[in-house]
């Protein structure tokens, strides 16, 4: 896929992933693109002017008006110009920006004025990442329709690891392309996603559960939501922003809720992938009151939880497409296999345990896709916004699909 034609302003503020800017703009002229940079000024302090006039091939802008010449920059004409504008990487302070209107500099007054599409690839300390105030401004600017490239895990700047690193450039090149050349052909069909972990209550202030953080079902969301379809979430309690008003949204707890929300709906779906990470087991009594801790050991006794993939799959109609996940850590093909027919699948994604980069938090996945046929594709470790698109590809694969 190329970008030949279309015109993209690429934002740079004030954050030591700067250097990742020159690497991105690369990437989009390659791909066919014009590319226009517009810096802020503290930005300056991590990469030059000249180095991304050099790779733009274009005059870098961080000014309203040039104090040389007197020209006037047109932050107007800017936005207009843009087919897409991605600010990359975004800072919390213009994010801050952003998020509240503030107009004091041409990037910011680019923004303001733009009318096409804006991707935000925030870039910061994982502490300041997480911290209430960014959150919400994060919430702001995706309410506003902008569309968040979410920050990688990793090692960040100050010597620390977590989530916070600017997503990387090939990342943002595959969203872009992504974005441009999506077909639509997914319009029409109706889609339940599962997602996110299930709390299994032991008592009012305790509960079993893991660690899954709801990554791949949102990435499979918006691939699908992209792609045309109209998507109902089943999720259970996770932390990650997403764009909640693209969907039918159902927050959820216990496995329970989980399948019942998902049984209602299910007569009325053409494509179900059952992404979430149910708890397999759940304690037999719940107590009414917090444990108290008076014993040096203490047993709970724990009842199987309905399987919803299970119990959907013996409900599932010759039109309907149903997708499982297999985490496993031994075993995993022939594990893996046996879900798909066990639970009635029409191809099942398996992901090891033991990859790198790949499973619960990461931002990166590795699969294995396979159909109930025995074909199969492996994906290779990739963004999980990548692996969602792939994953829609096979479902494309499937002989009932129409």
């Amino acid at each position: 896929m190329g970008l030949q034609g279309k015109r993209i302003l690429v934002g740079v503020t004030g954050s030591i992933a700067a250097y990742k800017s020159a690497h991105l703009t690369r990437l989009l002229i390659k791909s066919g693109a014009e590319v226009q940079i517009i810096m802020s000024t503290s930005a300056f302090d991590f990469i030059t002017p000249l180095t991304l006039a050099t790779l733009s091939k274009r005059p870098v802008f961080s000014e309203f008006s040039d104090k040389k010449t007197g020209k006037w920059t047109n932050h107007v004409e800017l936005g207009l110009w843009a087919d897409l504008f991605i600010v990359a990487p975004l800072s919390a302070n213009t994010l801050a920006k952003f998020a509240n209107g503030i107009c004091d500099n041409l990037l910011s007054a680019t923004y303001l004025s733009a009318r096409c599409p804006v991707m935000l690839a925030p870039a910061m300390d994982l502490d300041m990442y997480q911290h209430p105030a960014v959150r919400e401004n994060i919430s702001k600017v995706q309410a506003f329709g902008n569309i968040l490239l979410d920050a990688e895990s990793g090692e960040l700047a100050s010597g620390l690891s977590g989530q916070g690193r600017m997503m990387e450039p090939e990342h943002i090149l595959n969203q872009v392309e992504v974005f441009f050349n999506t077909k639509k052909d997914f319009a029409g069909k109706k889609v339940l996603i599962t997602l996110g972990p299930t709390q299994e209550a032991i008592d009012p202030v305790r509960f079993i559960s893991n660690h899954s953080s709801g990554k791949m079902g949102i990435a499979i969301a918006d691939a699908f939501k992209s792609r045309g379809a109209e998507v109902f979430l089943v999720s259970g309690p996770i932390s990650i922003p997403f764009r909640s008003a693209d969907f039918h949204l159902t927050k959820v707890k216990s496995a329970h809720e989980m399948y019942e929300t998902a049984r209602k709906i299910h007569a009325t779906m053409d494509i179900c992938v059952f992404a979430a990470a149910v708890a397999d087991y759940a304690p037999a009594v719940i107590a009414s009151q917090k444990i108290k801790k008076n014993e040096s050991e203490m047993s709970i006794l724990l009842k199987k939880n309905v399987d919803i993939a299970l119990e959907l799959g013996k409900l599932k109609q010759t039109r309907q497409l149903h997708i499982g996940f297999a985490l496993e850590t031994e075993n995993e093909e022939t594990h893996a296999k046996a879900k798909l027919d066990k639970k009635n699948f029409d191809l099942i994604v398996l992901n090891s345990a033991k990859d790198e980069g790949a499973g619960f938090q990461h931002d990166t996945n590795r699969v294995k896709i396979i159909h109930a046929d025995g074909r199969f594709a492996d994906s290779g470790l990739i963004s999980k916004s990548e692996v969602a698109n792939l994953i829609l590809e096979e479902i494309k694969k499937v002989p009932v699909w129409i």
